[in-house]
């Protein structure tokens, strides 16, 4: 095995990566040779985040099957949400995640309930921006979330956003964090308002529609969003949320 496949199979370097470590790189007949400088994604920078009640882990072809069992336990949520159906389902989707994560457009997440050590949804950063000349992102999307049913309404989503707010603006230093759902999605729409998230407006036509009688049709999103202004606030309502529930 040559040394640079040696490197390609430590990580992948893709343009949108904005810095780099030192790698210890090995050969299988000649043991250590060298250490390289190899540029990880942003995804690969972040690593996991852990709360008390979630932990939300970097996602794996191995979560398929567990992930799938969280998302049959009652699907009649998710009607403005796209949440694989079955194994086959889970297995593509999250492939399709896997591939935008090393492509450096998403840090996605499987959230991983501490207590009971079972993995019940994802949830990912996602339209990431640069505008500042940084290594991390000056602006980011929360999105792409679904919890199964028994922990809905639960402490794992409040701490989940929690975690995904902090990091986003007291480690990457963001300005705005965006949240979008479909315009029609008034449970969705509350809870993003409860947190004390700035209604911005609709934006019509903005994304596909995942209600089933309109496959192939877009929708309107409601647009959400908190700066760093407001983050302090954000925050305080999230902690104060998360020690009402159990």
């Amino acid at each position: 095995m040559t040394l640079s496949t040696r490197i390609s199979q430590i990580a992948p370097v893709d343009p949108s990566v904005r810095s780099a470590q030192p790698v210890v790189v090995t050969s299988s007949t000649a043991g250590t040779v060298g250490t390289v400088t190899v540029a990880l994604t942003l995804a690969g920078r972040t690593g996991s985040l852990r709360g008390e009640r979630v932990e939300l882990v970097p996602i794996e072809p191995s979560f398929t099957v567990q992930l799938a069992e969280s998302a049959a336990v009652d699907r009649s949520s998710y009607q403005y949400t796209f949440v694989p159906d079955g194994a086959d389902a889970t297995a593509a989707y999250i492939d399709a995640l896997i591939a935008d994560r090393e492509a450096g457009s998403i840090v996605p997440f499987a959230q991983r309930h501490v207590a009971t050590g079972r993995l019940v949804g994802c949830t990912r950063f996602m339209e990431l921006r640069w505008w500042r000349g940084r290594d991390d992102p000056d602006e980011v999307e929360i999105g792409g979330t679904w919890l199964g049913a028994d922990v809905q309404r639960s402490a794992v989503n409040t701490e989940s956003k929690l975690l995904m707010f902090t990091h986003a603006f007291e480690t990457w230093g963001v300005t705005r964090v965006a949240l979008c759902t479909d315009e029609r999605n008034q449970r969705s729409r509350a809870a993003l308002a409860r947190i004390g998230a700035t209604f911005e407006g609709v934006l019509h036509h903005h994304r596909q529609s995942w209600v089933i009688a309109e496959a192939g049709r877009p929708r309107n999103s409601a647009l959400y969003a908190v700066t760093d202004g407001g983050w302090p606030g954000v925050k305080q309502r999230l902690v104060e949320r998360l020690a009402e529930r159990p």
